[in-house]
């Protein structure tokens, strides 16, 4: 599993002309899942993502976590993460999870999320088209792939 964690002032996703879910300040993440991943993989990453210490204390170190700043989060699911770009100009998508193994395994990532934030959290539409909006505060954009653990 692959996501694209980035520190938000704000964000939204907008379908059909729509905004499904906004966010104040926390995290805008993108997630790619790909066949192997399983709840191994999204209990990992969600600890990590709640205890990431990138929003600013008094002192403007990034000292606190989503966590210490009560924030938010909006999680938007993007099998483009999974692109594999080695052959022509045409991405293959071939590592992405098919709809019938992603769905189940992005739907346990929202209540995963919501268990270890205590709260609800935004979330986009599994296939949908969306256009999503985003106030990347500092900017801090982090990259993790919970294959590379170690």
């Amino acid at each position: 599993m692959i996501v694209v964690i980035q520190r938000a002032s704000e964000a939204s996703v907008n379908i059909d002309g729509k905004i499904k879910a906004e966010i104040g300040t926390g995290l805008m993440i993108l997630v790619g899942i790909e066949e192997s991943d399983d709840q191994e993989d999204i209990g990992w990453l969600s600890k990590k993502i709640v205890n990431l210490r990138i929003f600013p204390d008094e002192n403007e170190v990034m000292n606190k976590s989503l966590l210490d700043i009560n924030g938010e989060i909006l999680l938007i699911s993007q099998f483009t993460l999974h692109a594999s770009t080695k052959k022509g100009n045409r991405p293959s998508y071939i590592k992405a999870a098919r709809p019938d193994i992603a769905i189940p395994l992005y739907e346990q990532m929202i209540q995963t999320l919501e268990a270890d934030l205590g709260k609800a959290i935004g979330t986009g539409e599994f296939g949908a088209d969306m256009k999503v909006s985003l106030i990347n505060d500092g900017p801090v954009t982090i990259l993790m792939d919970s294959k590379n653990k170690v």
